[in-house]
């Protein structure tokens, strides 16, 4: 790791697709924190009750990570671009896919079968 120079700025560029990165995480957040909200109030009839209550749960708690991973990302990815170093990996995608994908399938197959 390169140490900071204060005389050397980072190119405007990189943080400002940084920060629109961090701005994508927001507005998926909101996406599922809407979803929760419309599955609370308007797909009450469609699921059963005990189903109805974890997926308005899993989606709000979905909302709220990805908001503060987003955060987070953007701040180890602000504080890379200028140490002028490489960006961290973000691992928690490949959780976030999978657990994604699993809960696709549990809900498909739990309304098939009820």
């Amino acid at each position: 790791m390169h140490s900071e120079n204060p005389d050397k700025f980072p190119d405007y560029r990189f943080t400002l697709a940084n920060e629109r990165t961090f701005l994508a995480w927001i507005r998926t957040a909101l996406a599922f924190m809407a979803a929760a909200i419309a599955v609370d109030q308007l797909a009450i009839a469609l699921v059963p009750a005990m189903l109805h209550g974890i997926l308005v749960v899993v989606l709000g708690l979905t909302a709220a990570i990805l908001s503060l991973y987003g955060y987070y990302r953007w701040l180890n990815n602000e504080k890379a671009i200028r140490q002028d170093s490489a960006l961290p990996f973000p691992q928690l995608l490949l959780w976030l896919s999978g657990g994604l994908s699993a809960g696709i399938v549990c809900m498909l197959v739990i309304m098939v079968t009820v």
